[in-house]
């Protein structure tokens, strides 16, 4: 029986170490090396309370603004994980996490588009929808469907069937009618 508990608190100390190597440490190589590891634990239904405590949340939206590629990825790559977490998922959304994640939808990295659209999906609640479904965001989902990448194509694609009416389809793909689209130009920063 004593196993689960120490199970438990190895894995939180572990995490914590994790947490805490990332604060302390000035080396860009190592904080990414540990970024991606907090990303892949954030996929275990195991360590979401752990990760909570340990506000790995915060810290991986605070990734989304880095200059560093590696770290936004990373970040999103493990928000991507935590917003399938309905706590992470609230957390998320009270700290500006649609505009955040809605940014990285301009990323030059395939990854970071795809746990951006990922994301915004398992963000989607009854109040956040229409932030989610904007027509900004359709167009831009509209373009992906439209990718090269079968990946791209394919999850924007189910994006716009799964998150949308077919009248918000409809109503943007008017409005994008007559305008020139450069399919695979990102779009600009707000």
């Amino acid at each position: 029986m004593c196993s689960k508990t120490n199970e438990g608190s190895d894995r939180f100390e572990y995490l914590q170490t994790l947490v805490t190597e990332f604060q302390d440490t000035d080396s860009e190589e190592a904080k990414e090396q540990v970024l991606a590891n907090l990303a892949n634990f954030a996929y275990d239904p195991k360590n979401m309370e752990h990760l909570r405590e340990l506000q790995v949340t915060d810290l991986f939206l605070d990734m989304l603004t880095e200059e560093n590629h590696n770290f936004v990825e990373f970040g999103m790559g493990g928000l991507c994980n935590l917003s399938m977490d309905p706590e992470c998922r609230d957390i998320i959304l009270q700290n500006s996490g649609i505009s955040l994640v809605t940014n990285c939808l301009s990323s030059q990295r395939e990854e970071t588009v795809l746990s951006a659209v990922t994301t915004l999906m398992n963000l989607i609640t009854h109040s956040s929808r229409s932030d989610i479904t904007n027509p900004a965001i359709l167009q831009c989902m509209l373009r992906f469907s439209l990718s090269e990448s079968p990946r791209l194509r394919n999850l924007a694609a189910v994006f716009l069937q799964d998150c949308c009416t077919e009248e918000q389809v409809a109503r943007v793909e008017q409005q994008m009618h007559g305008q020139q689209t450069a399919v695979g130009i990102p779009l600009p920063k707000d």
